[in-house]
C-alpha cells in the first residue's frame, strides 16, 4: 500500500502560511493579526488577518486541518462512493484585497484531502491554484501572472498549464451573468496523478508560485493614482466577487457544511462593496475596458502579438 505522508503536508502547509504573510506583511509595512481556533468535531487552524493596511485594505491567509466522522455533500456530490468515510481535509487558502484599484485582488488556495474506510486503501487527493480578479486591466499583468503559473506547471508536463488554465477559466464564472469573475490562473482538483510523491511536490510547485506571480505586480501597480470614479468601480467589481463565492465557490460551502469556523470561511469577502441595479460602464471607457478586453477568456502564455492578443481564446 502506497504510503501518504499527511503530516509532511501540514508541515509545509503552515510554513508557506509563514512565508506568505511575511512577505505580504513586508510589502504593506502592517501586520497580520492571527487567531487560532479549534473545531468540536475535530481539528482546527490559524487564520491570519491584515485590515487597514497601506496598501492591503483587507487580506486574510488561513490555514486550516480538519477531520470528522463522515464527509459533507460538497466533498461526496461528485463522488458517491466516498460516503461514509472518515476524512481529514488541510489546506491554505488567502484572499488579498488591496486598497488602490489598480492593484488586482488576487486569491490562492492550495489543499489536501484524504478519506479512509476500515479495511480499505486510503482514498486521497490534492487541489488549488491562484487567480487574478483586476478591477482595471493591465496586459503587462495579466501576462506575468499567466507566465508564472506556465513555469510553475511546466516540470510536470507540457499539457497540464493549458489544461489547468482553462479548468480555472471555467472555474471562476459566474453563470448567473455569463461573465468571468478575473483573468484566471490555475485551478486544480482531485489531483493524485503518478503517486502521492509526484502529487505533493505539484501542489508545493503551485503554492510556492504565488508570490512571484503577485508581488512584481502589486509593486508596479500601489502607487497609481487613483479618484472616487476608481473605487466606484472597484466596490462595483468586488460585488461579483461576493457573489460568486457565496455562490459557486466549493471551498465556501465545504467549509460551511463540515461546520468551519464562519469567521474564517468568510474572510476572503471584501471590507467594501456596492450593487447598483443594472449598472452597466460607459463605452469605450477604462472600465468598458476590462468586460472587452481582459474578462472574455484568453491565451495570455505564451504572448501572443499585440494584434492578435485581441481575440479570445
Amino acid at each position: 500500500m502506497e504510503h501518504v505522508n499527511s503530516e509532511a503536508v501540514k508541515a509545509y502547509l503552515l510554513d508557506l502560511q509563514d512565508r506568505i504573510c511575511a512577505a505580504l506583511a513586508a510589502a504593506d509595512g502592517g501586520t497580520f493579526i492571527e487567531d487560532s481556533w479549534t473545531r468540536a468535531e475535530g481539528g482546527g487552524g490559524r487564520s491570519r488577518v491584515l485590515e487597514n493596511g497601506a496598501l492591503i485594505e483587507k487580506g486574510g491567509v488561513n490555514f486550516s486541518h480538519v477531520m470528522g466522522a463522515t464527509l459533507p455533500a460538497s466533498a461526496t456530490a461528485h463522488r458517491p462512493e466516498l460516503a461514509g468515510r472518515r476524512f481529514q481535509a488541510m489546506g491554505v487558502s488567502l484572499v488579498i484585497h488591496p486598497r488602490n484599484p489598480y492593484v488586482p485582488t488576487s486569491h490562492a488556495n492550495v489543499r489536501f484531502f484524504i478519506a479512509e474506510a476500515d479495511g480499505q486503501a486510503p482514498v486521497w487527493w490534492f487541489g488549488g491554484g491562484f487567480d487574478l480578479t483586476p478591477y482595471y486591466g493591465n496586459e503587462e499583468d495579466c501576462r506575468h501572472w499567466h507566465q508564472v503559473a506556465a513555469e510553475a506547471c511546466a516540470p510536470f508536463g507540457s499539457e497540464v498549464y493549458p489544461r489547468l488554465k482553462a479548468w480555472c477559466d471555467d472555474y471562476f464564472f459566474l453563470r448567473h451573468r455569463q461573465e468571468a469573475r478575473g483573468v484566471g490562473g490555475l485551478f486544480f482538483d482531485d489531483w493524485n496523478h503518478d503517486g502521492f510523491d509526484a502529487s505533493f511536490a505539484f501542489m508545493q510547485a503551485v503554492g510556492n508560485a504565488y508570490l512571484d506571480a503577485y508581488l512584481p505586480i502589486v509593486e508596479r501597480r500601489r502607487d497609481t493614482p487613483y479618484g472616487e470614479r476608481e473605487r466606484e468601480f472597484q466596490c462595483l467589481r468586488r460585488g461579483r466577487y461576493v457573489e460568486f463565492n457565496l455562490v459557486y465557490d466549493r471551498g465556501t460551502l465545504f467549509g460551511l457544511q463540515t461546520g468551519g469556523r464562519t469567521e474564517s470561511i468568510l474572510m476572503s469577502l471584501p471590507p467594501q462593496v456596492n450593487w447598483r441595479y443594472n449598472w452597466q460602464p460607459e463605452p469605450g471607457s477604462p472600465e468598458a475596458e476590462l468586460y472587452t478586453r481582459f474578462l472574455p477568456h484568453r491565451q495570455w502564455w505564451p504572448a501572443l502579438t499585440a494584434d492578435a492578443g485581441d481575440v479570445p481564446a
